[in-house]
Parts: structure tokens; sequence; C-alpha cells
């Protein structure tokens, strides 16, 4: 692409939508009223995360933050990734400033330049320990920060970067294991913590077209959304778990299935995985479905 043109993927300003946004969303940023007890539980979210071309995609930029602008501010944040599968089961190190993980390749230096300083959340590390049975292992990974699946979205969401953050890893692949897993970290929602699974809805990077860069959206993709936007709302926790058989668009829409299973980590909770959800973010950016959701409290 030449120097003239100005797309997503090669902005004028590499990372000026982001720039500009912050100009609007830290005033609003500071003045979000806190979460209290009396609030009740946080409900647990699913996000399509993006990648860089996020911080020069204002209006997403804004329907990530006009999300979280809408929830009381929690008091921290539990985000399982697709971009961290291991197992046994893991935690980032809770310091704060953890440094970011940078896994991606192609982008703008700005990008590997990014940081998102989170405080301590060593008290959030002890309360997820507490929630892992007695005999299995939890493991801190001290060398790991937050990875791109974490802190892309959580910079659109919570531009401070004043909340303790805290990543998990994601130990199977199994959606009746993930929902279990989901189911104890259920309470935490009462404590002011935001559960938070990041994947992407459809997320076929190998099929995707100089088409999809213009806005073209292929059968696979809105197929395999619309059908996942009918399972959400009824509450169908077996279809979605079938998706492999039972989705149109597969296996185009996930080629590997890291970015779709998150959402069983937010299902499970909830504590009804089969109760309807709210479905905060639609449409699609690149051709893929950004669809978000938010769990009923």
């Amino acid at each position: 692409m030449g120097a003239a043109m100005n797309s997503l993927l090669d902005p004028a300003v590499p990372g000026g939508a982001y720039d500009r946004f912050l100009v609007d969303a830290l005033p609003k940023a500071r003045a979000q009223r806190e979460w209290t007890p009396e609030d009740g539980p946080l409900p647990a979210l699913y996000l399509s995360h993006g990648a860089p071309p996020l911080f020069d995609d204002g209006p997403w930029l804004r329907e990530l933050f006009g999300w979280a602008q809408s929830l009381p501010k929690p008091r921290s944040v539990l985000i399982v990734s697709a971009h961290w599968e291991a197992a046994p089961l893991c935690i980032s190190a809770p310091e704060a400033h953890t440094p970011l993980v940078y896994d991606f390749g192609g982008f703008h230096p700005r990008f590997y330049t990014m940081k998102y300083d989170t405080p301590d959340a060593t008290a959030l590390a002890r309360r997820v320990a507490g929630t892992v049975p007695d005999g299995e292992p939890l493991y801190q990974h001290r060398g790991r920060g937050l990875d791109h699946g974490a802190w892309v979205p959580l910079m659109a969401m919570y531009p401070l970067a004043d909340l303790p953050v805290l990543q998990l890893s994601m130990p199977t692949q199994d959606p009746a294991r993930l929902l279990e897993l989901g189911a104890r970290l259920a309470s935490l929602r009462e404590e002011g913590v935001l559960v938070v699974g990041s994947g992407f809805m459809t997320h076929g990077l190998p099929f995707i077209t100089p088409a999809m860069f213009r806005g073209e959206v292929p059968g696979w993709s809105s197929d395999f959304d619309a059908w996942a936007a009918d399972a959400l709302a009824r509450g169908d926790v077996d279809e979605l778990a079938a998706f492999k058989d039972r989705a149109p668009g597969m296996p185009y829409a996930h080629p590997t299935v890291d970015h779709y299973i998150p959402l069983f980590i937010t299902l499970g909770a909830a504590g009804r995985p089969d109760a309807p959800v709210s479905t905060a973010i639609d449409g699609y950016a690149m051709g893929f479905s950004k669809r978000s959701f938010q769990t009923a409290v």
C-alpha cells in the first residue's frame, strides 16, 4: 500500500485513532462510578479482542469503551485469552507494571512499544488460587505478562490502566471443562471482579482475502455469527458446544478453536450457562465477526 493510503492496515498515523479516542475517553474514565457490593455481581464478558488494527478503528474503540462505561468500574479484571493455552492452569505475573507480550508480527513499530502499566494484582491472584480445588495445581508464571488478547481491548475499555489485571491460562479445549472452570470463578463477580473471556467470534485468518479488507463479509463468517447469535439468545449451550459439527461456516470460521472457546469460560462464570446473554457489540472487522456479549446478572 502506498504512503497516501489511510486504512486500518496502513494508517496515515499508526495508532492515531487511539490518540484521538483518548482525548474524550480519559475524562469519562476518571469520572466512572466504581462498583460497590450494593451493585450485586458484575456480568461476565466475552469479547472479540482485535489486534493492533483496533488502535486505528475509532468506532470499535468507542464501542468497547462505551460498553465498559455502561457498567460500574470493577475492582479488578481476570481475563482468559485465546492466546494463552497452557496446562496445568497458570496465572500471569501479578506484580505492578507487568511487561506486555507483543505476540503479533508485521505491524508498525509503535505497537511494540505500547504500555499498559497496571497496578499490583497479588490480592486477585490469591482469590483466584482460592477457587482452585485442593489437589489441582495452579502455577504462577512469573515471567509472563499480558498478551494482546488482554491488553489490546483493555486499553480501549479502561484506558487509565488503574485496575489490577490478571491473566488465567486456558488449560483445555473441552467446552464442558471450560464451563466448569468458569463456574469456579463465578463467585469473584460478587466481589467486583470482571471475568472476561477474550477471543474473536470468527477468526478465519488463513482464508482472509483482499475483498475482506475492503469490507466484504464472507458467507462462512456471517453464517457462523448468525448461528452463534441464535444459540446464545436461546441459551443453548449444547448447540454451542457442538460447533464443530453443527455450526455453518466451519472450519473456515475457526480453523483453530482457540478464539471461540473462551466464551465457555464466560458462560460458566455466569452461574447459569443456559441464560440468554446480551449482545454489546456486533458487526464485522475485516470480515470477522466482532460479536461480544455479557451475561445476565
